[in-house]
């Protein structure tokens, strides 16, 4: 008895129909697994990518740089067209000591960020604060008064005898205008015909040194403490000595080396920068002097009243914080508790508030408008007064970049002539001499204005300024370093506020009873009872 086979179609297909049943599995599976590795794999090549164009980036940049500093170098040693006609400077055809800085047309940061709407939203945050603080004071005064009242009597108190700062300005403006400019002049007749060319030097330089300490070193300090003047005009007076010095030292330092290497043929005389050239250097918002700098076709005098507008309210937006959030907690009114360490955390947390917005505030009154506000009337090109010194990983490069124009000064004339006058030695050496100058004088500025001694930004700068700088440095660029860098701003910022504000309130309560020299360098507040 035989078994019935099914013919071979049939059979063909139920072979073909278990196929067809068990492939599409089988693909699925296989196609996922390739997928899944090429999704890997465009993974792995997105980051090489990101990292290799980040190196690319970079090196590029630097590149760039250099090559645009090369080419552009020729170019600053000749004046701007003058009705048409380009003539060469009086340095032209010199090389400085060492490759200075290069001046370029360029905008400032905030002005190109300023231009995206997602960055302008933040500028108009910031205007609605201001709003919210004018409100709650209006609010506050009438609910305790009865009636609307917006008094500014801090800002009043702050910038009083203006009077008295005008004419110590006029002073040392008249002194630096002409007499550095009248003494290069009359050192470089003699210096190429003289005998003794060092002596020359060494006694014009000890008569101009000695003259300046008398007028820009003595004169604003007498002023400021002679006339006691309040706190805001101090600022100025003092802040206007330091600019004025390290200005005139900018003209000596960078006109003596060409005059002193430009020897005159016979019967010429020498040649030296123009009186116009220097008038102009004294008002730029630069500390570099040159003979020239790349200039703006025309002023826009929209962009000036912005300016004004912008720095004025700065000064309103500065007196709002003062006002709502540092006076009604230092002042011994409203702190009548003993001293303890609590206490202290708390003033230092509740500090940071305040202290972050005044330096935000500061940098974009100052290094943002006020030098953009003169850079406009003047129409001074290269506004590169600040870089993103936001988005420092580093302090190293924090320091760099939150004011170029102190910073250039201070490298150019600090750091770089330490290293030629050391052979290219001690750079660590070089730098932190740089650090402890900058800080004296930080320190000296805010301790004048105050009128008082407390080296809290000294210790801040010097100290740990200092650590940060060489345990921070470029090589650290994760983004949690920038965290950090912000971290470390909010808590010293909070410091400062926090113990100037108590030593302010202490000078006040527990005023000194004597002269001596300790009585003067201890902090009031160390020791001053509230309770009394």
């Amino acid at each position: 008895m035989t078994t019935a086979e099914p013919p071979n179609g049939l059979s063909r297909r139920n072979i073909k129909t278990r196929q067809s049943d068990e492939t599409p599995g089988h693909v699925r599976d296989h196609n996922n697994l390739q997928e899944e590795d090429v999704k890997r794999r465009q993974k792995h090549a997105q980051k090489v990518k990101v990292k290799i164009l980040k190196q690319v980036q970079d090196q590029l940049s630097e590149l760039l740089d250099e090559a645009l500093t090369e080419s552009i170098q020729p170019f600053t040693q000749l004046q701007p067209a003058v009705n048409g006609k380009t003539s060469k400077s009086f340095s032209s055809g010199f090389q400085r000591m060492d490759d200075g800085k290069v001046f370029m047309d360029r905008p400032s940061l905030l002005d190109e960020l300023f231009e995206i709407n997602h960055i302008r939203t933040i500028y108009h945050m910031f205007i609605a604060v201001l709003l919210i603080f004018c409100l709650s004071t209006l609010a506050v005064d009438y609910i305790d008064q009865g009636r609307l009242v917006l008094e500014f009597d801090l800002l009043s108190f702050a910038f009083g005898k203006l009077g008295t700062v005008t004419w110590a300005w006029g002073v040392m403006f008249v002194y630096t205008l002409l007499v550095p400019y009248f003494t290069l002049m009359f050192w470089g007749s003699l210096y190429h015909n003289f005998p003794s060319k060092l002596g020359l030097s060494l006694g014009t330089g000890l008569v101009l040194s000695a003259v300046q300490t008398c007028v820009l070193g003595v004169l604003p300090i007498y002023v400021a403490v002679h006339y006691q003047l309040p706190p805001a005009s101090r600022f100025i007076v003092i802040l206007e000595q330091i600019r004025f010095l390290m200005k005139s030292y900018s003209f000596m330092r960078e006109t003596a080396p060409v005059i002193m290497k430009n020897t005159p043929k016979e019967g010429e005389s020498p040649r030296f920068p123009t009186f116009s050239s220097y008038l102009y250097f004294l008002f730029c918002p630069t500390l570099i002097y040159r003979e020239s700098y790349p200039r703006n076709t025309h002023i826009r005098w929209t962009y000036v009243g912005t300016t004004l507008c912008m720095i004025l309210g700065c000064l309103f937006y500065g007196y709002f914080i003062l006002v709502r959030l540092c006076v009604p907690v230092f002042r011994p009114a409203e702190t009548n508790q003993p001293f303890s360490k609590r206490t202290m955390v708390l003033a230092v947390f509740h500090s940071i508030l305040p202290g972050i917005m005044l330096l935000l505030l500061c940098f974009f009154a100052f290094l943002h408008c006020w030098l953009n506000l003169f850079g406009e009337l003047l129409r001074f090109a290269d506004r590169m007064f600040y870089k993103d010194w936001w988005n420092s990983t580093s302090f190293a490069n924090y320091y760099r970049t939150w004011n170029v124009v102190v910073h250039d000064w201070l490298f150019y004339y600090g750091y770089r002539d330490f290293l030629w006058l050391s052979n290219r030695k001690f750079r660590t050496a070089a730098m932190l001499s740089v650090f402890i100058v900058s800080a004296v004088v930080h320190e000296y500025a805010l301790g004048m204005a105050f009128g008082f001694f407390y080296p809290v930004m000294f210790c801040l700068f010097a100290i740990f300024g200092v650590v940060f700088n060489f345990t921070m440095n470029d090589k650290r660029k994760m983004p949690v370093f920038n965290v950090i860098v912000w971290a470390c701003l909010f808590l010293g910022q909070g410091v400062q506020v926090c113990l100037y504000c108590q030593e302010w309130y202490a000078q006040i309560h527990c005023p000194r009873t004597g002269n001596s020299f300790w009585e003067l360098v201890t902090p009031r507040s160390w020791s001053c009872n509230y309770q009394s």
